[in-house]
């Protein structure tokens, strides 16, 4: 591997750890809900259509994931009182999940976190070196995505 790429691969890691275990301490600031990273995205993904909800085939796929485990999570989500599940109107064989009150505080909490580290990261880059960063993240999520879809 040449030295870029040793870096790279040095920066990526660093990178990804760093922001699981900011994260995670965000998380365990909230004390009583006990919320993994895993349980806060699927709050995320059910915040994405919080006017009409998703069904677990739509969460299934946004979170790429089986449909098995996103039931498992959604029905320990609604025990927490952070979810609810509704019959859908147009289709009664569909169920729509979606946020509780406590459940949309907790989100919008999750996003105010995004957003600041967004706002930190960005602070002191100038516009091309933000330019840059966001046409090297295209391309780092489009090589993800690649992969995700060829398995």
């Amino acid at each position: 591997m040449d030295v870029f790429c040793q870096n790279l691969n040095e920066l990526l890691m660093r990178a990804f750890r760093s922001v699981l275990k900011i994260e995670e301490q965000m998380l365990s600031g909230m004390g009583q809900y006990h919320l993994s990273i895993s349980e806060m995205h699927m709050l995320e993904a059910v915040a994405k259509e919080s006017n009409r909800g998703r069904t677990i085939s739509e969460l299934a796929k946004a979170l790429s994931l089986k449909m098995p485990s996103i039931t498992v999570a959604v029905n320990k989500l609604e025990k927490k009182g952070l979810l609810k599940k509704e019959k859908a109107a147009e289709d009664g064989r569909s169920v729509l999940v979606t946020l509780t009150e406590l459940g949309a505080k907790l989100e919008r909490i999750h996003q105010r976190f995004h957003e600041n580290m967004v706002k930190s990261i960005s602070r002191d880059m100038d516009g091309d070196e933000k330019a840059a960063l966001l046409r090297g993240m295209e391309k780092l999520n489009m090589y993800f995505d690649r992969k995700l879809t060829s398995e």
